[in-house]
């Protein structure tokens, strides 16, 4: 056998049933598909179908609650103005007992109001003692009223953009007529009532004017032109759930409020009502959608059982060259064990080396010599920028701007003392007393304190404060402690810059919130940064507890301190604190 020959043998031949295997899960794949739409169809008409039978039957029974209300209402004035002691009372034109006699009939009735009426339309008797002495001779009950001598319904339209429903009567005596009894169907309850439904109901008269509804916009349109206004245009997903819908034969029947609604109808048998309903979609698409789920777990099921028998008989297969490798695989079990052991006891040396080094930390944390040593350096700068300058003032005699200084010098020793109190409780949470805090007047000394740095280095500083105040429940010194260790870091990052700029933005909303920006070379390692002691600066100019401390004092405040780079270069520093209203909410 030659080498060319060699070279020409074609090599294996792929499984045989590599075809087969793919053609069958296509077919599974095909049938899963189209038995999952068919459920999906035939669901959805049926649950659609269930859906408009209750919503149906909820219209009915709106619609008995509404005419059992006007039937009801309607027999009331015929009885009043039966009643002797109203006939009576309207005779002698003595009212004094009439209102009173209103009101004990409307707790029995539960009307929304009573009336009675003079001849000329004054009102002399109601249940709303506001209403006494009111003319209503214009007004179209009693106009029907005085006209018909008989029991009328009218409906007007009050101010506030709602109906009045009323029944009015022609109150007689010896064949003439002495007044009218009106009584005020409240009929707005209804709405009230359907506001807690998910459904949106509407009561249309006999011209299809809409007198009670859902929407109070609604009331005096037609139904055409309230489902034109709430559908709008069509949008591409309202479009394609009306052409999914269409296939399952549900298509909607409207848009309220961009989704799909299906509409239901009643009578109200009272002066040619109508009663509409629109109920969405949504319950059914949940319950199309709980079924399609419970089948597609079965599928699933079923599969997972067809690879596990799969896999089951691809396990006997190989069982005998598990019997060959047995002691291979024993080997190389114990091998594993070792090496997880030994892995498990370099992780506890890690972590014991770690504790080792944290225990270390705060044992050296709790001297806070050197952090008093730094919180101290800004103030110490100023004070000798001071002394300086009250010295030539005293040489040029002017004593009162040098005493202005000495002032300022006082201050930076009072602020001396509260960080030295504040540093000794850095390991733990203090007591201290917070008040109301506008975060404007702690920027503001903040920016006092930094002034003779900022002068030293030409470092351009900008600053956006809102007009109004930002209050949040701090302490005020610590808060300014933080403000001015944000800026140190910042004037320090900036020092190899030509032109430094730190941008300062100060913002109120869910949470009051402080941004620091500069345009120095950013943070090296944002996993470190917070942590004690750890400092990128060079010995003797920091000593890396700035960062740290000013997180604890904005997480005991209940905020937080982040860091990040920004895109163009720098370091950003956040501050977010919990503004007055949001933490006297969590207060109580």
């Amino acid at each position: 056998m030659t080498e060319s020959d060699t070279a020409a043998r074609p090599g294996p031949r792929p499984p045989a049933l590599r075809w087969p295997a793919r053609i069958g899960v296509l077919a599974i794949l095909v049938a899963v598909v189209g038995g999952v739409w068919a459920s999906d169809l035939l669901l959805t008409e049926r649950f659609a179908a269930s859906v408009r039978s209750r919503a149906d039957l909820r219209l009915a029974l709106h619609s008995g609650n509404v005419q059992s209300e006007l039937q009801r209402s309607s027999v009331v004035p015929l009885l009043l103005a039966r009643d002797p002691e109203l006939i009576g009372a309207l005779k002698a034109a003595d009212f004094s007992q009439s209102s009173q006699r209103l009101i004990s009939f409307q707790a029995e009735i539960a009307a929304a109001g009573l009336f009675l009426l003079d001849d000329s339309g004054r009102t002399v008797a109601a249940t709303d003692r506001n209403q006494l002495g009111v003319s209503h001779r214009q007004d179209v009950y009693f106009v029907e009223a005085l006209r018909a001598r008989e029991t009328v319904f009218t409906v007007a339209r009050r101010d506030s953009g709602g109906f009045e429903f009323s029944f009015a009567r022609a109150v007689l005596a010896e064949g003439k007529v002495i007044g009218v009894v009106a009584v005020v169907v409240d009929l707005m309850k209804f709405e009230r009532a359907w506001t807690a439904l998910a459904d949106a109901m509407l009561v249309t008269d006999s011209e299809g004017a809409i007198i009670l509804a859902t929407e109070p916009r609604w009331r005096g349109e037609t139904v055409e032109a309230v489902l034109a206004a709430e559908a709008g245009p069509a949008t591409a997903g309202q479009r394609l759930s009306a052409a999914l819908a269409r296939l399952a034969g549900v298509a909607p029947d409207a848009f309220l409020a961009g989704q799909p609604v299906m509409r239901s109808e009643a009578r109200i048998p009272f002066r040619g009502w109508r009663i509409l309903g629109f109920t969405g979609y949504e319950t059914v698409r949940e319950r199309v959608n709980t079924v399609l789920a419970l089948e597609i777990m079965g599928l699933a099921i079923l599969l997972a059982l067809a690879f596990y028998l799969r896999q089951r008989r691809a396990l006997l297969q190989s069982a005998r060259f598990r019997r060959e490798s047995d002691e291979l695989r024993a080997l190389n079990a114990r091998l594993q064990r070792e090496i997880a052991e030994r892995e498990k006891a370099e992780h506890e040396l890690r972590v014991a080396e770690q504790t080792l080094e944290q225990s270390s930390k705060l044992a050296i944390l709790g001297e806070m010599a050197a952090g008093v040593s730094h919180e101290l350096n800004q103030p110490l700068a100023a004070m000798k920028t001071y002394l300086a300058g009250a010295r030539l003032l005293l040489q040029r005699r002017r004593s009162e701007e040098a005493q202005a200084a000495f002032q300022r010098i006082d201050d930076l020793i009072e602020r001396m003392g509260a960080i030295t109190r504040q540093l000794k409780s850095y390991a733990r949470k203090g007591g201290e007393a917070l008040a109301p805090v506008d975060l404007r007047a702690c920027l503001g000394m903040a920016l006092s304190m930094m002034e003779p740095q900022q002068k030293a280095r030409a470092i351009r500083i900008t600053r956006t404060v809102p007009r109004s105040p930002v209050m949040v429940m701090a302490d005020r010194v610590r808060i300014e402690q933080v403000i001015v260790n944000l800026m140190r870091n910042a004037i320090d990052a900036t020092r190899d810059r030509p032109d430094p700029e730190i941008e300062l933005v100060l913002a109120g909303g869910e949470a009051a919130t402080l941004t620091v920006r500069d345009n120095g070379h950013g943070i090296v390692d944002l996993d470190k940064l917070f942590e004690p002691f750890w400092t990128t600066k060079k010995p003797g100019d920091g000593v890396g507890l700035g960062l740290a401390i000013s997180s604890g004092i904005v997480r005991d405040h209940g905020g937080r301190l982040t860091a990040q780079n920004a895109d163009g270069g720098g370091a950003v520093f956040e501050m977010q604190l919990p503004l007055l209203a949001a933490s006297e909410k969590a207060a109580e």
